[in-house]
């Protein structure tokens, strides 16, 4: 098991939360994991990570797989401009690799943003810090979980 996924299966541990960690086939999109869970793409808890061009930080955004983040909404909340974050900022703030980046376990503090439309549904599912492995929560115990603000940040 993979050092990125004992840290999530951990923090899910300790809040005293069990959920089924899947293995899934590598899913390059939002839609691909859905249709390899039969779900929805909005279930899918996809996790965007933005550069703050002040602070240069890593900034979360857990945002509903079919939706896009609104860069203009985003940086309102961030209270600075954002960029792209790249590979090596993303690995040394979260310790998780593109493509896996879960909303828990990071290994450096992380301010995080929790898209409201995600609530509109029992469970979403998140990558538990590999490409391969998801896990399913209720969106309410996911953003608490998280330490992450509900908010409103995708474009209309």
């Amino acid at each position: 098991m993979s050092k990125s996924l004992k840290r999530v299966r951990t923090a899910l541990e300790t809040a005293g939360l069990i959920t089924d960690i899947r293995e899934t086939a590598l899913s390059r999109t939002a839609q691909d994991a859905a249709d390899a869970l039969g779900c929805q793409v909005d279930q899918i808890a996809k996790s965007i990570i933005l550069r703050g061009e002040t602070s240069g930080e890593a900034l979360l955004f857990i945002t509903a797989g079919g939706q896009t983040v609104d860069l203009d909404a985003a940086a309102a909340l961030a209270g600075e401009p954002l960029g792209k974050a790249d590979a090596a900022l993303i690995r040394a703030q979260t310790g998780f690799a593109i493509g896996g980046v879960s909303p828990i376990g990071h290994v450096n503090e992380t301010r995080k943003w929790f898209d409201r439309s995600l609530l509109a549904f029992d469970i979403v599912w998140a990558a538990a810090g590999t490409p391969h492995h998801v896990f399913a929560l209720a969106p309410q115990k996911m953003a608490l979980l998280a330490q992450a603000e509900v908010a409103d940040f995708i474009t209309a």
